[in-house]
């Protein structure tokens, strides 16, 4: 379906001190009559039901838990799917705000959530705990306080949660890179690295590369390092093996590119960060 367009401008929705603007809405059963674009960002989570979503000339059944990233040029409709009682949280902010981000944390940022480019927009499936988490953190923004602080913490608490969990996984992708995913959780497979990886994903070496850049904005070995320093940050956390025997365990045999990698990830070293972890353990007794 490709629908008349108009524009949206987030001075119609916000004040000139005002950082964003957040909506709780049910969806109309109703067919829209028009699809939008806007010149701001926003992001949409289906709190419950189901709904249909014409994105950029796609039709796309949306369900709870979806989360989606919308850029200022995605070209969007919404309806409920009849007797799902679909409702939606968004948050609409500022070109300006995403700019700022993605400048500042170009590192972890560039090339994902809103900065991916393609066709459609990132949109991932939270279930769970996640979704939970997601929910609550919205719901924060019920508030006259519209300022840049909480809508700035509430992009970069997601983002990163996501980032930490290593859930920044694309719901369109297709289901052997999903699989492999899932696969590459196992020690047995993230030890032997990006070939682990690819093995996992039944595919060769170049077509894993492509798609996993264009599904989780990473290289395969980025993505499985990312999953290996977290495997290595749960272990500093409750056990006291020797980092050079750790970083083995993980799959790293140079322990300098561990230490890098972990400081990257973690912004401290392995060393500060089970001393840290072993505090906290101990005062919650």
């Amino acid at each position: 379906m490709r629908l008349p367009q108009k524009i949206y401008r987030i001075e119609n929705y916000i004040g000139a001190t005002d950082a964003f603007h957040f909506v709780r809405k049910d969806l109309s059963v109703q067919p829209p009559v028009l699809e939008h674009c806007h010149d701001y960002f926003e992001l949409m989570l289906i709190e419950q039901g189901q709904a249909y979503h014409w994105i950029n000339g796609v039709e796309e059944q949306l369900t709870e838990g979806h989360l989606v990233f919308l850029r200022p040029l995605d070209s969007h409709a919404l309806q409920a799917v009849p007797g799902t009682g679909a409702r939606i949280l968004n948050v609409m902010f500022r070109s300006e705000t995403a700019e700022h981000l993605v400048t500042r944390y170009a590192e972890e940022l560039s090339g994902r959530f809103f900065w991916q480019s393609g066709q459609l927009p990132v949109t991932l499936r939270l279930r769970g705990p996640q979704r939970e988490r997601a929910v609550n953190s919205l719901l924060t923004l019920q508030t006259n306080h519209r300022s840049l602080t909480r809508i700035e913490h509430l992009l970069l608490s997601i983002m990163t949660h996501m980032l930490d969990a290593g859930e920044v996984i694309d719901d369109r992708a297709p289901s052997w890179l999903l699989e492999a995913c899932r696969a590459v959780r196992e020690p047995r497979v993230f030890r032997r690295g990006a070939a682990g990886f690819s093995e996992a994903a039944g595919r060769s070496q170049e077509h894993v590369c492509r798609q996993t850049r264009r599904y989780l904005g990473l290289s395969p070995t980025q993505y499985v390092n990312r999953i290996r320093i977290q495997h290595a940050a749960m272990l500093l956390s409750c056990t006291n093996t020797p980092l050079s025997v750790l970083a083995l365990d993980c799959g790293f045999e140079n322990l300098s590119y561990f230490h890098r990698l972990f400081l990257q990830q973690y912004g401290t070293t392995p060393h500060s960060y089970r001393l840290r972890h072993r505090r906290v353990m101990i005062d919650s007794h």
